[in-house]
């Protein structure tokens, strides 16, 4: 089961840079099994080049490593958090790409401007506010993680809806069912932002796209009475 979960977890991880997402290390992808209650984490600051499956590090709900040759990456104790509390999520990614990153060091929302951004994520992909001096000085990475957890709580957000976050001055994390749908929304994420970024730039005034179109692409995909795709 662990390798199975290993080589699932590289496989993830490897798509990071095939989709620019990262440069040098500057990303990890994890995913979890649920009945095990453990996670495989990419090991942390390996270049990808120089990654192979084995390499993956197992680590428990608690943080602690279960398996593996390496230290796990720095950001374990945000992905804790974040399994402890979306219980639905079975996969999660940290990214530094460049125009999510741009939005978060912005400390700003990216807010729902067309129907790519709709079709993924319901209304704005959130920017949460930047740790305190405290909560950096003693547990930056868990409090990393309760920020995110108590922000979507505060905000009524569903973590399933809205698959991404930003962290001020920091950058992007999201999620899905597994580590690939995670790397997935990682990149529509990253897509989103751009586009967003230059709306602004080509109509600085522009508004967000109405509420009655941002439903209808959002629930054509998700929910029960979705129809986009195929059937089976």
């Amino acid at each position: 089961m662990l390798e199975e979960l290993k080589k699932r977890v590289y496989e993830a991880n490897m798509l990071l840079p095939q989709y620019g997402l990262v440069t040098f290390t500057w990303g990890n992808v994890s995913e979890i099994d649920r009945e095990s209650g453990l996670f495989a984490i990419k090991p942390s600051g390996v270049e990808y080049d120089k990654l192979s499956w084995e390499d993956m590090v197992i680590v428990d709900l608690e943080g602690r490593k279960v398996e593996g040759r390496y230290n796990p990456s720095s950001d374990t104790a945000t992905h804790v958090e974040l399994y402890k509390a979306f219980t639905q999520v079975g996969g999660i990614v940290h990214t530094h790409s460049s125009y999510a990153t741009s939005w978060a060091q912005a400390g700003r929302s990216i807010p729902c401007y067309g129907t790519t951004h709709a079709d993924y994520i319901y209304r704005e992909v959130p920017c949460v506010r930047c740790l305190t001096k405290e909560e950096i000085a003693d547990g930056y990475e868990e409090n990393t993680g309760h920020l995110i957890v108590n922000e979507f709580m505060a905000l009524g957000k569903d973590p399933v809806a809205v698959p991404a976050v930003l962290c001020k001055n920091h950058g992007p994390f999201a999620w899905g069912k597994d580590a690939h749908e995670a790397v997935h929304n990682a990149a529509v994420l990253e897509e989103v932002a751009k586009m967003a970024y230059r709306t602004e730039m080509i109509q600085p005034h522009v508004q967000p796209a109405p509420r009655e179109l941002q439903d209808k692409h959002y629930y054509r995909k998700h929910g029960a009475n979705a129809y986009y795709g195929q059937k089976g």
